[in-house]
This record gives structure tokens, C-alpha cells and sequence, in this order.
């Protein structure tokens, strides 16, 4: 009894010891790492990503100290509203790095406000990782070397979407777009897929302004083009508001079937499945895709009061990458932390057969394409999606030979 106490006592010191040596070995500007999540707090994306982004990641680091003793109380998480504007997005990051003394920027809805506080955190050496902004810039002509591009892009949605709608005989379409970075690439990478599979659009595609409520010019537009697909690339409350009308004017009774470039899942709440129901999109994730999505997304609804969206699973899964390659680096410091990084492999709970190119920072992950469950399919609360196809990561993002990315 005496020799097992005292073996459990020299394993506690011998543990005590590493820890003490790990903390003292990593060298943390400040001697914290501040996660600074730069997202929409208050507008159109707000409930998609917004406080439910800053709360997975304070979960994130909450749950790696948890599991790191050497950083225990040594990781804040900063949430800050960049009001879907690129100048305000700019402005923010500056802040965030200069005065709040950021180690990292996360999430980053909106493709402008993205793009532009990339740049700001370029020159001051500090990493970005943006999860929900799309556009796939960021990992082409405006790649740089501290920005990494997590979750998905506007190519992965085409790919999936644009291909496999085109595919089940939708190959012909009207298209809209919200007219800024992320609508207009989105636009240009649908056209693609959609052209690459047979498909053809009836004219050109239109700009929306952005934010925006009234659609009706382009519904009508759309019945009297006739196309059997109608292609809405706006997402959240616009892409509401877009289906909502999509329907009150009788699209789909009268044969234009829905083609949405961008789905949450907050988008299909405030609505009602039925208004969705059909309808395919590609998606990183869902919270009831397997069990381990459904062991996360309960700790998640616990601590949130709603069910995660796969942004906000998105922000847990960047962050808890993030710190862990701090952990690896032992430092904050931002070049140590890229290096950490690029080629690293992994799979959590949220991104699966995940690999970080070095090339051109794009996270590649397997994804999903879903159709949209009508209400009576449901099993469940929240039970959305139903899986269409898996595509592997190897296959679902820009390939390499053909990314335009030069650090």
C-alpha cells in the first residue's frame, strides 16, 4: 500500500514537473494568448454566427486549458462587431491588435470585412483564421501568409451544390446575388460549376443590393424567364427573405425549383422547413450528423440556449486548432504559430480527414451535401438535413494546380 502511494506520489511530481517546464518554456506575449473574434454581433449575420461564434470560442478555450495545465488562465477570448463593413472590419482589427493585443483573429463573416482585416493583420504579423466569410480570394489572389481559410469557401459550395442540382436535371437558372466580395464570387464559381456539368444560365445573373428585404423585381423576373432553377446566392436574414418571397409569389408550384448557394441553419428556423423543403445545399457540418456532432452541439446548447450553427461549430473547431498549435510552437508569436500550422493533419468532432495545405492556407475537410427534411420527416427539434452525398477532403476545395496563391 506504502510502495503504491508512494509511486502515485513520484507520478504527480513527475507531472507537476513537466507541466512547470512546459509553462515556463512557452513564451506567451503578455504571458496570455488573447482569441480575438472579430464577427457580426448585431445585423444580418448576427444569428448565424455572432455571439453564438464568441461563446464556442470561449468553450474552445475554456476546454484547452482544461486539458493543457500549463495554460490555465493564460487564454481571453475578445468578441467584437464589425458590422458586416470592411472599413469598420479594418478599423476593428487595428484596434483589436494594437490596443487590445490580439494573438489571433477568428471567424470573420462577411467576405469584405474578412478580405480587408486580413490585410491589416498581414502587416502586423498576426494570424487570421476565417471561418465563415467565403470568398475564395482569400486563399487565391489576397492570400497571405498569416491567413488561414477554415470551414468552407464559395468554391465548395458550387462544387457541391451548382454540380449536384445540375446533375438531378436543374440545368437551367436564373441567378441573384448580393453585390459585394462574397455574392459576386460566389456568382462566378456557381456559373462554373453549373457549365462544367451541362447546365446553362437563361441570362445573366443579377446584383442584389446588400443588406436587402425586397425581392420582388427579380421573383418576377424569374416567372417570366421560366428556369427550372432560381438561384439565390444571399444568405442569412437576406436569403430569408428571399425564400419567403420565393414562395408567397407560387415559384415552386408553378416548376422553378430552388437553388441556394449558402445555408445555415438558423436560416431554415425562421422560416419553417417546409418553406426549404426540397432543397439541396453543401454544407462542413450539422449537429446531429453523428454522435460525436451530437456530443458536442448538447455542451454547446447547454452553455448557449440554442443548437449551434456550423459556423459557430466552426469558430470551437478554428480556435481549439489555433491553440493547440500555439501549444506546439510553445509561443504566440505569429510566424511560429503559421509554421505550426501549415501541413498539420487532424479530424475533431467538426472538421474530418481535415489537412492544412501550406500552399495557400486552405483548410481542407470532408463535406456534405444535404437536402432539406420537409417538417413532417422530422424526428427531432432541429432535425434539418438529410445527407445527400459525402465529399471527401481531397475533393471538395480548389485543387491545388489551380489555386492563383503566392506567399
Amino acid at each position: 500500500m506504502k510502495k503504491a502511494r508512494l509511486t502515485a506520489l513520484i507520478a504527480t511530481a513527475a507531472l507537476f514537473s513537466v507541466t512547470a517546464a512546459l509553462a515556463q518554456g512557452a513564451k506567451l506575449t503578455d504571458n496570455v494568448v488573447k482569441v480575438g473574434v472579430l464577427t457580426d454581433l448585431s445585423g444580418v449575420y448576427s444569428e448565424l454566427s455572432g455571439p453564438g461564434s464568441v461563446k464556442a470560442a470561449q468553450m474552445a478555450a475554456d476546454d484547452f486549458m482544461a486539458a493543457n495545465a500549463a495554460y490555465k488562465g493564460k487564454v481571453q477570448v475578445i468578441g467584437v462587431d464589425h458590422q458586416n463593413k470592411a472599413d469598420v472590419a479594418s478599423n476593428k482589427a487595428a484596434e483589436m491588435i494594437d490596443r487590445q493585443n490580439v494573438d489571433v483573429l477568428m471567424d470573420l463573416p462577411t467576405s469584405s470585412a474578412a478580405l480587408s482585416a486580413s490585410e491589416v493583420a498581414k502587416g502586423k504579423k498576426i494570424p487570421v483564421m476565417v471561418v465563415t466569410g467565403g470568398t475564395t480570394a482569400l486563399t487565391n489572389e489576397k492570400c497571405n501568409k498569416y491567413t488561414f481559410h477554415y470551414a468552407y469557401d464559395n468554391y465548395m459550395l458550387a462544387n457541391g451544390t451548382g454540380t449536384a442540382v445540375t446533375k438531378r436535371g436543374g440545368n437551367s437558372w436564373y441567378i441573384i446575388y448580393p453585390n459585394y466580395a462574397f455574392g459576386q464570387d460566389l456568382d462566378r464559381q456557381m456559373t462554373a460549376a453549373i457549365k462544367e456539368n451541362g447546365g446553362k444560365l437563361v441570362t445573366a445573373s443579377d446584383a442584389t443590393p446588400f443588406p436587402n428585404t425586397d425581392f420582388s423585381s427579380y421573383l418576377l423576373k424569374a416567372q417570366s424567364l421560366k428556369p427550372k432553377i432560381f438561384g439565390t446566392m444571399q444568405a442569412g436574414n437576406d436569403l430569408v427573405n428571399v425564400v419567403k418571397q420565393y414562395n408567397e409569389f407560387g415559384l415552386k408550384k408553378q416548376g422553378i425549383g430552388l437553388g441556394i448557394g449558402l445555408l445555415f441553419e438558423t436560416d431554415v428556423a425562421a422560416l419553417g422547413q417546409d418553406a426549404f423543403a426540397g432543397a439541396l445545399a453543401t454544407v462542413p457540418w450539422y449537429w446531429n450528423l453523428d454522435q460525436r456532432s451530437r456530443d458536442w452541439s448538447a455542451k454547446f446548447e447547454k452553455a448557449f440556449g440554442k443548437k449551434p450553427t456550423w459556423a459557430q461549430a466552426g469558430v470551437y473547431s478554428a480556435t481549439m486548432t489555433y491553440l493547440q498549435a500555439v501549444a506546439r510552437a510553445k509561443s504566440d508569436n505569429g510566424d511560429a504559430v503559421v509554421k505550426a500550422l501549415e501541413g498539420h493533419r487532424f479530424s475533431d468532432f467538426f472538421a474530418r480527414s481535415a489537412y492544412i495545405r501550406p500552399q495557400d492556407h486552405r483548410v481542407t475537410l470532408d463535406v456534405y451535401t444535404v437536402q432539406v427534411k420537409p417538417k413532417a420527416q422530422a424526428k427531432e427539434a432541429g432535425d434539418i438535413f438529410t445527407k445527400v452525398a459525402t465529399i471527401p477532403s481531397a475533393k471538395a476545395f480548389t485543387p491545388l494546380a489551380e489555386t492563383k496563391c503566392k506567399f
